[in-house]
């Protein structure tokens, strides 16, 4: 990974203190440009939001306002209040996900948001109920669990049993209750198969089993129109910066010849995308405090570890990184160093399961440098630990537009 200029250039600045560095560094300059690219190639009907759960951070719902995301993809009512509080509308916003207490309901409902994806029968009645009593109507869309999965992808969501929507095979049942339910204005479906999907072909064959659903349903029940599906997210982001980045303009490109093909052309699609809008928006920076060897492999300990930067150790993966040498003196002669070696990166926590990374070819580094970690600009401190052992947590340092 090549630390772009401006990004070493705010580390440099913000280390002439001495103090102990920490921090997450933001540039949404990426996630400005992928939505408006998106909703520039994207074939008509189809409506970006922003999965908010990727970094909930003021910046980034600023920077998808103001790029014209249609709006905001929520999943609690706390990030609700943050995204209305960041200039986004009630009707701007769909609530997915399992588990909608009774109050985040309630708040959906007496605000009108846009949609609500229902996750099971108990979900869809407790919405009736809410409707009675406040003498309105909510619309909503239907989340299956589809009975096909993508293999290959970094976290399904479908296939197999999940928490996640009605069984595929449970519709015949569940469908004509939600239907029945006079309160619930039935816009389509929510069909979310997979993340960080980097095959285009995959993602698009989901669309087309997606496609054919929607028709078989829209055949067994007279005078129903799936005329809102909603897709999820699922583009994938390389973070073994292997080249293989995925390809939007070929899912534009097949998108648009499935709903050709369906004549689904009056309808609309939703795409909730976070990991590859945010992903390229942020560097998890922290600082070098140890280098030792423990039986013949040096360790790396920096100042922040999975209390700040869950994910790597989360997801079993390495994030891109490279070291910012700041040249500072040694404590002792023999103090140790890492010079092109393969080392384990961790934090201060007092647990093995604090890693970094692993078996991370360095070509140099030394206490006081600083470790950058790359495409953390997505799940990174709102996922991680924060309160485990008390630590201070990182600075988050915003680059303005523009500079």
């Amino acid at each position: 990974m090549i630390i772009p200029t401006h990004i070493e250039d705010m580390i440099r600045q913000q280390t002439q203190s001495g103090a102990t560095f920490n921090a997450y560094i933001y540039d949404t300059t990426r996630l400005d440009k992928r939505i408006k690219c998106l909703k520039n190639m994207m074939p008509q009907g189809v409506e970006v939001f922003y999965a908010m759960k990727a970094n909930p951070h003021p910046a980034f719902l600023d920077a998808a306002l103001k790029a014209g995301a249609t709006g905001i993809e929520i999943a609690s009512l706390g990030e609700a209040h943050k995204a209305t509080a960041a200039g986004f509308t009630p009707s701007q916003l769909i609530y997915t996900g399992p588990g909608k207490s009774l109050e985040e309901l309630t708040w959906c409902v007496e605000n009108k948001i846009r949609t609500i994806h229902i996750e099971s029968l108990v979900e869809a009645h407790r919405i009736q109920g809410l409707c009675e009593k406040l003498n309105t109507t909510q619309d909503v869309l239907l989340r299956i669990n589809a009975n096909f999965d993508i293999h290959d992808a970094q976290t399904t969501f479908s296939g197999g049993s999940k928490k996640f929507g009605i069984d595929e095979e449970q519709l015949d049942v569940a469908l004509p209750q939600i239907l029945a339910l006079d309160k619930l204005n039935f816009h389509g479906l929510h069909v979310f198969a997979a993340s960080g999907v980097l095959n285009v072909d995959d993602l698009l064959h989901n669309c087309a089993l997606v496609f054919e659903l929607t028709q078989r349903i829209e055949s067994q029940y007279q005078g129903v129109t799936c005329d809102i599906i909603d897709f999820g997210g699922g583009f994938g982001v390389d973070y073994e910066e292997t080249g293989n980045d995925f390809d939007p303009q070929a899912y534009a490109d097949g998108l648009s010849a499935l709903i050709a093909k369906h004549d689904f052309q009056n309808r609309h699609f939703v795409l909730e995308l976070g990991r590859w809008m945010a992903a390229e928006c942020g560097w998890f920076c922290t600082e070098i405090i140890d280098i030792k060897t423990s039986r013949g492999k040096k360790q790396v300990i920096c100042a922040g570890g999975i209390n700040h930067f869950r994910r790597p150790a989360a997801l079993a993966i390495n994030h891109p990184m490279n070291i910012v040498n700041l040249g500072r003196e040694k404590l002792f002669e023999a103090q140790e160093y890492v010079q092109q070696e393969k080392v384990y990166f961790g934090g201060p926590l007092c647990t093995s399961a604090d890693k970094l990374a692993n078996d991370v070819l360095v070509e140099e580094a030394h206490i006081g440098d600083i470790a950058v970690f790359g495409l953390a600009g997505a799940y990174g401190l709102t996922m991680s630990n924060n309160d485990f052992l008390s630590h201070a947590k990182p600075l988050e340092i915003v680059i303005e537009q523009g500079k």
